[in-house]
């Protein structure tokens, strides 16, 4: 039993110690930061702008599937919170893919894009040196088949 304590904890140390769990752990702290940012942006811009037509709070959108609805009696479908959290979500998505996702792949692409045209210079540096070797090769062959010729 002594034995396998070691070597869990030393396994457990060595996931702790990746890079990804620190970036997980830092893309959660972020995350979170980040929804209370577009939480307000909702309760503050989207909420007002729906308001306008209807009630300031979409928690307050309902509607009633019984006969009725005083109280706590009857069947209430809030479909208002649900919006609410629908528009949290699409902002949030937007907002990540936009300034996050978008702009690294473009930036991925052009650094694979370099390294590309760097490889396939770096081929034609490397046959250009061939053929001019070949050709080398060639002019000394045929200067020594007719330098043998002449004695």
């Amino acid at each position: 039993m002594s034995e396998k304590n070691p070597s869990v904890w030393e396994g457990f140390k060595a996931f702790l110690m990746r890079g990804n769990v620190v970036d997980l752990a830092v893309a959660v702290v972020i995350g979170a930061a980040f929804t209370n940012i577009v939480n307000s942006v909702v309760k503050g811009i989207i909420n007002p702008l729906v308001g306008a037509i209807g009630t300031k709070n979409l928690d307050h959108y309902s509607s009633c599937l019984s006969s009725s609805c005083k109280g706590q009696q009857g069947i209430t479908l809030l479909w208002g919170s649900v919006l609410g959290a629908t528009l949290s979500f699409v902002i949030t998505a937007a907002v990540v893919y936009f300034l996050m996702v978008l702009p690294m792949a473009k930036y991925l692409a052009r650094v694979e894009a370099r390294r590309k045209a760097k490889e396939g210079t770096r081929e034609v540096i490397e046959v250009t040196e061939l053929e001019v070797l070949k050709e080398i090769r060639d002019a000394l062959v045929a200067q020594r088949g007719s330098g043998h010729r002449e004695p």
